[in-house]
C-alpha cells in the first residue's frame, strides 16, 4: 500500500514565487536570480515531500505562471506574434501581455478558481520538444535526482491540452484543435523516450477532462493516444490521473485495454468512480491511486471512509496506491502558520503538508492493518436564527423575479438620466502601498478606528474626483478597505472564518485567502453601507453599491461538507439581500452583484448542470429581488467559458451583465445576444490582467464588434475586471482611452 499525492503548492511558504517573480517584471531582479529563486523552491518542496515519508514524489509540478502555458512552450504551440521574443520575456509576453502585444486568453481550470493559459493552435502550429534534452519535465527531473530524490514528472495529458485548447484566429471554419492530436503524440513520446533515458521510472500524465461528457470520436482518440504512449520500446510506466469527478465507462474502458500501468480516480469528488471501476473489465490489471484524501478543501480527512474505499478497491484491483484527489495546488500550505483560528474550527480542518501527512498515516494503517483510532469532525454549530429564516421562506421567494423588464428599464431610465454607451468600472482602483499599509497597521492595532476610516474615506475622495475628471458616467468607491472581493465580506459574516497566511494560487503571481465557511451564515450588521453612502456624497453622479454574490462567495472558499451547497448558498444570499435592502435605503440607486464564479461551479456531467443552475439562480434572485423597479442591479463575470451557461445568465434577470471579452474578442456578447438575452451588456473592451495600456482606437474597435449585435441603448463599456492589480498611471491611461473610445463611438451612432 504505497503512497502519493498528485501535486503541491508551488508559491512557497511566504509567497517567495510571487515576490520574486513581480520583482522580475519591474526589471529589479534579473532572469537568471528568478530561475535560481525557482530552484530554490523546488528543492525545498521535493525534501519536504520526501521526508514526509511519501513513497512516490512528483516533480514539474513547479511553474513560473500556469503549468498550462508550460506545455505550450515545451511542445513549442507558440503563437507567431511571441516568436520574435524568447526565454522568459516570451514566457510572460504570452501569459501576460507586452507592450502591444495582447496576453493570450485565460480561463478557469474546471471548476475551480485556477485559472489557466489558453493554448492557441492552428493548421499552422508544428508542435516540436522544445530545448529536446534541456526540455522542463526533463531537466526538473534531474534536478531532483542531483538531491538525492527520485520523482515521477507531472505533464497535461496530450487529450486535455487540445480539448482545452482554442483556435487560432486564423484558423479555417471547421479546424478542431483536436486534428492535431496524433502531431502531438508523437511530441510526448519523444519526451517519454527522454525521460527514461535520464532514469524516469514512472511519469503521471493528467487527464482530467475525462470527468466531462465526452463523445465517442473523443474517447475513441483516448484510446489511440494511449496505445501509441503505452507501445513505446523505451519509456517510463505511465500513470494517467484522472480528477474533479467521475470518470466515464467508455472512458475507464479505453484506459483498462491500453498498455498504461496505473490510473488515477477521484474518490471525493467523484465517488461514482467505485461503481464504474466495478464495471470495467481489465482495471485488476492496473495500480489504481486512490484519490481518498481532498485536495480542493480544507477539511479533515474522514479516515474511515477513506479506508472503506481502499479496501473496497483491494476487491476490485492488484494494487492500490493512497493519494489525494487532485493537486494540493487548490489548498493552503500548512496550518501550522495559522495561530489565530478557534480551536473548533482549527480541529477540523488539514492543509497541504496535513494532507501529505494523511495519506502517509492511511497508508501505513493500511499496510499494517493498524486500527483507526481517529475520531470524526465535530459538527458545525447551528444558527437557530438562521435555520428559522431559511424554513420561513415566502413561497416562491428563492425563485422570485423583479417587475416587468420594460418598466424597469423606463423607471431606471428616468431614475439615472444615463447616456447610451454609459462608461463605468468594474469596481476596485488601485490597491497602493499605502492603502495596503493602513488596512495592516489597523489590524495590528497601530491605528486606530477613527484614523483607518480618515485613512479610506481620503482614499475614496480622490477615487470619486478621478473618476469625475475622466468623464466616466457610474462611478465606483474603488474599495480601498477591501482585502478581497469574497474575504472581506466573509470577515464579517457570523459562520466564515479568516486565515492569516492560508495563500492560494489563483493566477500567475495571484494568490488569495480564501476564507473557511464552517457553519450556518448570518450578517450582523451592514457591511458597506457607510463606505457607499459616503461617496455618493461626493458627487451627483451615481455611484455603485459593490457585492459579492452568493454563488462566488462559495466558490471562492472552503465551505462546509455537510450540508447541500443549495442549503449553504440561499444563507448567504439571504445575508445579501439584506445588505442589498440598506444600501437601497441609503441612496445608491445603482447595486452590483457580482458572479465570476457561476461558471466555476457548474459539474462536469451535463447531466447535473440543471439542478446546480436552479439553486444558483435561484440564491442570486434571493438576494437581488426585493429592490424597487427604479433600483438598478448589476452582475459582473470574467474568465470562464460561458457557453454552458448562457441562458443562465439571462435567469439572473440582472439589468446589466458586464463580462470579460477583450482577450476573447467580443464572442460572448454574440453568444448572448444569440441566446435571447436582452438585458444590458458592458463587454469589457480591455484586459486588466495585463500591464499594457490600450489605445483607444484599438478599444473602440472593440466597442464597434459589440455593437454589431448589441443596440446602443443596451450597451455599456467598461474594463473586463477590477482594477486592483493595476497601478495608477496605467489604469489612469487606460481609463482615459476607455472614455475616449465610448464618446467617439457615440458622436458618430447619434450623428
Amino acid at each position: 500500500m504505497n503512497t502519493t499525492i498528485l501535486g503541491y503548492p508551488r508559491i512557497g511558504e511566504r509567497r517567495e514565487l510571487k515576490f520574486a517573480t513581480e520583482e522580475h517584471w519591474a526589471g529589479r531582479l534579473d532572469a537568471a536570480a528568478l530561475e535560481r529563486a525557482g530552484a530554490d523552491l523546488r528543492a525545498r518542496t521535493w525534501r519536504t515531500l520526501r521526508d514526509a515519508g511519501l513513497d512516490a514524489v512528483p516533480s514539474n509540478t513547479f511553474s513560473f505562471y500556469d503549468q498550462v502555458l508550460d506545455t505550450s512552450v515545451l511542445v513549442d504551440a507558440v503563437p507567431d506574434r511571441y516568436r520574435h521574443l524568447s526565454g522568459l520575456d516570451r514566457y510572460f509576453a504570452m501569459a501576460r501581455g507586452a507592450r502591444d502585444l495582447p496576453a493570450l486568453e485565460m480561463t478557469k481550470w474546471f471548476d475551480t478558481n485556477y485559472h489557466f493559459i489558453v493554448p492557441e493552435v492552428g493548421l499552422g502550429t508544428r508542435f516540436r520538444l522544445a530545448n529536446g534534452p534541456a526540455a522542463k519535465p526533463v531537466a526538473e527531473y534531474r534536478e531532483a535526482r542531483e538531491l538525492g530524490i527520485e520523482t515521477r514528472p507531472v505533464l497535461v495529458g496530450p487529450l486535455t491540452y487540445l480539448l482545452l485548447a482554442k483556435a487560432a484566429p486564423d484558423a479555417p471554419e471547421g479546424f478542431r484543435p483536436l486534428d492535431l492530436l496524433d502531431d502531438l503524440v508523437e511530441v510526448y513520446a519523444e519526451l517519454l523516450e527522454r525521460l527514461s533515458g535520464a532514469g524516469a521510472a514512472w511519469v503521471q500524465l493528467d487527464e482530467p477532462a475525462l470527468v466531462a461528457d465526452r463523445s465517442e470520436e473523443e474517447v475513441a482518440a483516448l484510446a489511440r493516444v494511449y496505445e501509441r504512449l503505452g507501445a513505446l520500446p523505451s519509456r517510463p510506466r505511465l500513470l494517467v490521473a484522472t480528477y474533479f469527478g467521475t470518470v466515464g465507462a467508455a472512458s475507464l474502458r479505453a484506459l483498462a485495454g491500453s498498455r498504461v500501468e496505473a490510473v488515477g480516480l477521484d474518490f471525493v469528488a467523484g465517488p461514482e468512480n467505485l461503481d464504474v471501476l466495478a464495471s470495467v473489465a481489465g482495471l485488476p490489471r492496473k495500480t489504481v491511486v486512490a484519490g481518498v484524501v481532498d485536495g480542493r478543501n480544507v477539511w479533515r480527512a474522514d479516515r474511515r471512509r477513506a479506508k472503506a474505499v481502499c479496501a473496497a478497491l483491494l476487491g476490485l484491483c492488484d494494487r492500490v496506491v493512497v493519494g489525494t484527489s487532485c493537486s494540493l495546488l487548490h489548498v493552503p500550505l500548512d496550518l501550522d502558520a495559522e495561530e489565530a483560528l478557534a480551536p473548533d474550527v482549527r480541529e477540523r480542518l488539514a492543509f497541504a503538508r496535513q494532507k501529505v501527512g494523511e495519506v502517509v498515516a492511511l497508508g501505513r494503517a493500511l499496510r499494517e492493518h493498524v486500527p483507526d483510532e481517529s475520531g470524526g469532525r465535530a459538527p458545525a454549530a447551528a444558527d437557530p436564527r438562521v435555520r428559522e429564516r431559511l424554513d420561513g421562506l415566502a413561497s416562491g421567494l428563492a425563485e422570485a423575479r423583479r417587475g416587468d423588464r420594460a418598466a424597469r428599464f423606463a423607471a431606471q431610465r428616468d431614475a439615472l438620466g444615463l447616456p447610451e454607451l454609459a462608461t463605468t468600472t468594474i469596481g476596485s482602483f488601485p490597491q497602493t502601498a499605502s492603502i495596503r499599509r493602513a488596512r495592516a497597521d489597523r489590524r495590528a492595532g497601530r491605528l486606530s478606528a477613527a484614523a483607518y476610516t480618515a485613512a479610506m474615506r481620503e482614499e475614496i475622495a480622490h477615487v470619486i474626483a478621478l473618476q469625475e475628471e475622466l468623464g466616466l458616467d457610474v462611478l465606483v468607491h474603488g474599495e480601498p478597505e477591501r482585502n478581497d472581493m469574497v474575504q472581506y465580506f466573509a470577515e464579517q459574516l457570523d459562520g466564515y472564518a479568516a486565515t492569516e497566511h492560508g495563500w492560494v494560487q489563483s493566477y500567475g503571481t495571484r494568490c488569495v485567502r480564501p476564507p473557511i465557511l464552517h457553519g450556518d451564515v448570518a450578517r450582523p450588521r451592514p457591511m458597506t453601507v457607510e463606505w457607499a453612502a459616503y461617496a455618493q456624497s461626493l458627487t451627483d453622479r451615481p455611484v455603485k453599491g459593490m457585492l459579492t454574490g452568493p454563488v462566488t462567495m462559495l466558490a471562492w472558499s472552503f465551505v462546509r461538507d455537510d450540508q447541500p451547497l443549495a442549503d449553504t448558498a440561499r444563507q448567504v444570499a439571504l445575508a445579501l439581500r439584506d445588505e442589498v435592502a440598506d444600501l437601497e435605503a441609503a441612496g445608491i440607486g445603482i447595486i452590483q452583484v457580482d458572479e465570476p464564479a457561476l461558471r466555476e461551479l457548474l459539474p462536469p456531467r451535463r447531466a447535473d448542470h440543471d439542478a446546480y443552475l436552479d439553486w444558483a439562480v435561484g440564491a442570486f434572485r434571493l438576494a437581488t429581488s426585493g429592490v424597487a423597479d427604479a433600483t438598478q442591479i448589476h452582475t459582473h463575470m470574467c474568465y470562464a467559458e460561458f457557453g454552458e451557461i448562457i441562458e443562465a445568465i439571462g435567469a439572473l434577470d440582472a439589468d446589466v451583465t458586464s463580462v470579460e471579452a477583450a482577450r476573447s474578442h467580443m464572442e460572448l456578447v454574440a453568444d448572448l445576444r444569440a441566446a435571447g438575452y436582452a438585458n444590458g451588456i458592458g463587454p469589457g473592451v480591455y484586459d486588466i490582467h495585463s500591464p499594457r495600456v490600450p489605445s483607444a482606437e484599438e478599444m473602440e474597435e472593440n466597442l464597434r464588434r459589440a455593437l454589431r449585435v448589441v443596440e446602443p441603448g443596451r450597451l455599456w463599456v467598461n474594463p473586463d475586471c477590477g482594477l486592483k492589480t493595476r497601478a495608477y498611471p496605467e489604469a489612469e491611461a487606460s481609463l482615459r482611452n476607455l472614455v475616449a473610445a465610448a464618446r467617439r463611438v457615440r458622436e458618430s451612432i447619434t450623428r
